[in-house]
């Protein structure tokens, strides 16, 4: 099940098509990860609804899946959950973040390279605006932006300064006014030595932040590039 860039199900590789209120109860239940009580997913996937109309649209999504998505969900009389069976990138995604959070023993052999990246940069359910979703949608965004940031460090401690450009760029097109990413960016300019390019890259996110916010960048930020114009060529 893919949850990043939008919802999509699949089987061997071929897609499951699935009604609405069906797709929204398999989100639901990936999010949340585990054993779910009945009502309580009635409750929160349909909360403008009576506690008897939400049960009713429960048991239709449900009864709507086809074969191949029920064998996705585990139901009991009382409980839903998805079947182990099931992979969901989203989980897969978290555990790299969380892992390049931490200490540098704690990541494994392909946490440090250009899939990272790739892994990081989608969108949890776009365009989906259920409440639970959206708050669901901002903690990832949090957690996959200081992921970035922490990527884009590592790759550059180890010389690897395109994916790590791309990592601090990832982050920067999620975040634009985030002064981090850019700062990360520029650290990434500076150690490859290309000093233009990081103060260019100080000046867009300055012009950028006196446009949309009247502020001029932390003093931290003109710190880091305070000593390169005394290096640039005239």
């Amino acid at each position: 099940m893919s949850l990043l860039g939008g919802f999509r199900l699949e089987d061997e590789g071929a897609a499951i098509v699935l009604p609405e209120g069906s797709r929204r109860l398999l989100a639901f239940l990936a999010l949340r990860g585990r054993l779910v009580k009945r009502p309580v997913a009635a409750g929160t996937l349909w909360p403008v609804s009576t506690e008897e109309h939400a049960s009713s649209s429960l048991r239709t999504a449900l009864a709507r899946l086809p074969d191949s998505g029920r064998a996705a969900v585990e139901a009991t009389a009382r409980d839903l959950g998805l079947s182990g069976r099931v992979t969901v990138d989203i989980w897969e995604s978290r555990a790299l973040a969380h892992r390049l959070l931490a200490p540098e023993s704690s990541t494994q052999g392909g946490d440090v390279g250009a899939g990272a990246v790739s892994d990081l940069s989608g969108e949890l359910l776009p365009d989906w605006y259920d409440e639970w979703v959206l708050i669901e949608a901002e903690d990832w965004r949090q957690l996959r932006l200081h992921a970035l940031e922490a990527l884009a460090t590592r790759l550059t401690a180890r010389g690897h300064y395109g994916d790590a450009a791309a990592a601090a760029l990832a982050a920067v097109r999620a975040e634009p006014l985030r002064e981090s990413p850019r700062a990360a960016l520029i650290r990434v300019h500076i150690a490859e030595g290309n000093i233009s390019e990081a103060l260019r890259e100080f000046a867009r996110y300055r012009e950028l932040l006196m446009v949309e916010l009247g502020v001029e960048p932390t003093e931290r930020l003109h710190a880091l590039v305070a000593d390169l114009f005394d290096v640039t060529p005239r």
